[in-house]
């Protein structure tokens, strides 16, 4: 994007959030309307697309912690959202009475200025610059890079896995539609068989100067929107932006271990960028679905297993099933009803150590019983006479007893 696009957008209107939202309204915000604009469910709707795109544009810089912060302090410096709005003044006699130019404190450290300049300089200078494209060393800190490559836009899609794919890794294509390169000018902008050339106005620098009293301001360029070149024929495709809404599918390697939720970042597979740029990143966010067996915490996995009160009172060996086969679990005689084994090295293997399987045994009480089932059962609580609460038993009777 421009340095214009920064200075004259308002990203929050576009996501109708205020500026001080926090991520979590702003990711909400943007789902709905991208949901709601998508071409998808918009087909052949020039107005949804574009609106599409202008979200789009805006979630990418507020999602961006550090290009957040850059447009604030552009649209605080530039009086929110007109280049030149600074308002204010120097003491008098300072400048000598010779113009001023905004440029000047813009400047990368080193620039003319007298001594102490390039200190004074460097915080303004470093920031501005990251902001508008301009290089280090720049004289006066004009954008002589905004005709140069530009990153593309990162690119957010979803993936839903099962249990097993989250826990045991997976590759799944992802079909999605995202900003591309545009087929028929390859990104030029241009009409095959023509090209872009410099602008004539700024020289293809992307940036120009005005003067207002004894003040000189730097301003993007408003003949190419501060792009340093001019489409003369545009391309029909794209009209002229070198980039069309592409639907594209990709193969995805989701490591072994990931959660409910996660972000997933794949560098470089995002949009592709603009004259030459490096590519944005893709961001996967993952949905797991419910496993109707296992569940979860941090990297071990839980199941819970029935066991008769036989199993329970005079122990057994139970076979357990993990995500990769089974295993033998030993319970102990005498085992109480949700008590935990652990078995370790059976439950999410990520990039440290693997989690274990605890498995939670719950002693089943079966609903209805067979007269002969009843009738050993009285048999067994005769012979079974002592007394498994004697502390309860014990405040009953003191109770009874005042």
């Amino acid at each position: 994007m421009s340095t214009r696009d920064f200075i004259e957008k308002d990203y929050y209107a576009a996501l109708g959030v205020p500026k001080d939202a926090d991520a979590a309204v702003i990711k909400k915000a943007y789902r709905k309307l991208a949901t709601e604009l998508h071409p998808d469910k918009n087909p052949n709707n020039a107005e949804a697309e574009a609106r599409f795109k202008e979200v789009s544009e805006a979630y990418d810089v507020l999602s961006d912690t550090k290009r957040r912060g850059e447009y604030d302090e552009a649209r605080r410096l530039f009086g929110g959202g007109r280049p030149g709005g600074y308002s204010g003044g120097f003491p008098n006699g300072a400048g000598g009475g010779q113009p001023f130019d905004l440029g000047d404190l813009f400047g990368a450290a080193g620039g003319p200025g007298g001594p102490g300049a390039a200190g004074r300089a460097g915080g303004l200078g470093d920031l501005l610059g990251g902001l508008f494209g301009g290089a280090a060393g720049t004289p006066r800190g004009r954008s002589q890079a905004a005709s140069g490559p530009a990153r593309g836009q990162d690119v957010e899609t979803e993936a839903t896995l099962s249990f097993d794919e989250a826990v045991l890794g997976v590759t799944v294509p992802l079909r999605m539609q995202s900003p591309g390169t545009c087929p028929t000018c390859a990104g030029s902008g241009a009409k095959p068989g023509t090209s872009p050339h410099a602008c004539p106005v700024c020289q293809g620098a992307g940036v120009t100067s005005r003067s207002q009293g004894a003040f000189a301001f730097s301003e993007p360029c408003r003949n190419c929107r501060g792009s340093g070149q001019v489409v003369d024929d545009p391309c029909s495709t794209c009209s002229g932006a070198g980039i069309t809404t592409q639907t594209r599918t990709i193969t995805v390697r989701i490591p072994a271990g990931v959660k409910d939720g996660q972000r997933i970042r794949l560098a470089g597979k995002g949009a592709p960028g603009r004259r030459g740029g490096p590519a944005g990143d893709l961001f996967v966010v993952v949905h797991v679905s419910a496993h109707s067996l296992f569940g979860r915490n941090g990297d071990d996995l839980t199941m819970s297993v029935p066991i008769t009160f036989p199993e329970a009172a005079l122990g057994t060996t139970l076979t357990v099933p993990t995500l990769d086969g089974n295993v033998s679990l030993k319970v102990p005689a005498g085992t109480a009803s949700g008590r935990t084994l652990r078995v370790r090295g059976r439950g999410v293997k990520g990039k440290g150590r693997a989690g274990d399987l605890l498995v939670t045994l719950e002693v089943a009480v079966p609903g209805r019983l067979t007269p002969a089932q009843r009738k050993a059962i009285e048999a067994l609580a005769e012979e079974m006479d002592e007394d498994p609460r004697p502390q309860i038993t014990a405040a009953v009777q003191a109770g009874a007893g005042r």
